[in-house]
């Protein structure tokens, strides 16, 4: 069969290109043509349109790039009729795949949704258009099942394919502590640092220098690590080269697996640094503009899905202006404290089994199998 996938970022890349993995081994012939990056490109599919060319984080950038953005949205329906693919499946990213699933409403293919949107935090009237335009929903944060129940949607929930990866990922995990730090030229005798500054160039722009005077003084003591891409080789270098620190590129999770301590940027890495037992302050800064609008219609009491997972607070989160030097240092001092990373570590654990599934990803694509075959 012929399978049409749009992600928009990269989790959803990484998230795709696992159902592409498990969707092959029940469809020998299946043929793939996706909107994502480079796991999905390693997985012999047509790749249309890379995430890190049409992804803005933002009220105001979208706003400013929205030409744009029309753009790519009316090439895409061209590019999905010609191509008439047997089922259409969207990976999160609802500002656009929303509007893809709303114009192909009722065609020949079923339109299949992974990784909700998060109506649960603002816009819950497009419940109703999920209802009216989604064919089958998945669903990967286990509050999400009721949310959607309570609102008359069937949805699937068979745990979070984040763990399952990162799980497999420690069980074959290929390079040993001394090879990690030969290799990035780090001292063997200290601990590591984790710096997680995200993965647009807005958000490390803005959040990795305060990152890094937070950290400095901790030099002496921790290797402190920056989790890079290459895409922004040069990036790093102009705002780190005063630093007493090094840069890892696109190795993170051999990073967080040997780092005590991480500050982490709002976003599916906070996910991440707790699945790798790694206690954490989670950092966000916007925008103004992008920050007020959000204030404004996010109805949500935590910003990390740690939390809302959670639904308390264990891992501290400092937004907008909360985000500078004096209060980072202040926390990260505090997570170094061995009786409060036990308590973050111990609230892991509660995530964890909330989170905990069984051959995540195969149940999932075996789900979306059937519901294209009973379409």
């Amino acid at each position: 069969m012929k399978y049409y996938i749009i992600a928009g970022e990269a989790s959803g890349d990484l998230y795709g290109s696992n159902l592409i993995k498990e969707i092959k081994k029940f469809d020998s012939k299946a043929t793939f043509r996706a909107w994502g990056g480079d796991l999905m490109n390693l997985e012999d599919v047509k790749l249309v349109r890379h995430y890190k060319d049409h992804n803005y984080m933002g009220f105001a950038e979208v706003i400013w790039n929205l030409r744009t953005i029309l753009k790519n949205i009316t090439f895409c329906k061209e590019d999905i009729k010609k191509y008439n693919p047997d089922a259409l499946i969207l990976i999160d990213f609802p500002g656009f795949n929303m509007r893809i699933a709303k114009y192909f409403n009722k065609s020949s293919f079923p339109i299949l949704y992974y990784i909700a949107p998060q109506v649960w935090a603002w816009k819950e009237k497009r419940v109703e258009l999920i209802k009216k335009y989604v064919d089958s929903l998945y669903v990967i944060l286990p509050f999400e099942k009721d949310f959607f129940m309570k609102h008359g949607i069937e949805t699937t929930y068979h745990g979070h394919p984040l763990l399952e990866h990162i799980i497999n990922f420690k069980k074959n995990k290929s390079i040993t502590k001394l090879d990690f730090y030969k290799q990035n030229n780090l001292d063997q005798k200290k601990p590591i640092i984790a710096l997680i500054p995200g993965s647009r160039e807005q958000e490390i722009i803005k959040k990795l220098p305060i990152m890094l005077s937070a950290v400095s003084s901790y030099s002496e003591n921790y290797n402190i690590v920056i989790a890079g891409m290459n895409i922004h080789k040069a990036i790093y270098q102009s705002i780190s080269y005063k630093y007493n620190v090094n840069t890892v590129f696109e190795d993170t999770y051999n990073l967080l697996n040997l780092s005590s301590f991480a500050l982490v940027t709002s976003g599916t890495a906070t996910l991440e640094t707790a699945f790798f037992n790694v206690p954490q302050v989670v950092c966000y800064k916007a925008n103004m503009i992008s920050y007020i609008i959000a204030k404004l219609l996010v109805k949500i009491k935590f910003i990390s899905l740690v939390n809302l997972i959670l639904d308390y607070e264990s891992v501290k989160e400092l937004i907008q202006n909360d985000l500078n030097n004096i209060k980072l240092k202040e926390e990260l001092r505090k997570i170094i404290n061995m009786s409060h990373s036990n308590s973050i570590k111990n609230d892991y654990k509660k995530l964890i089994s909330k989170c905990k599934g069984e051959d995540v990803s195969k149940n999932i694509a075996q789900s979306m199998l059937k519901t294209i075959n009973n379409f």
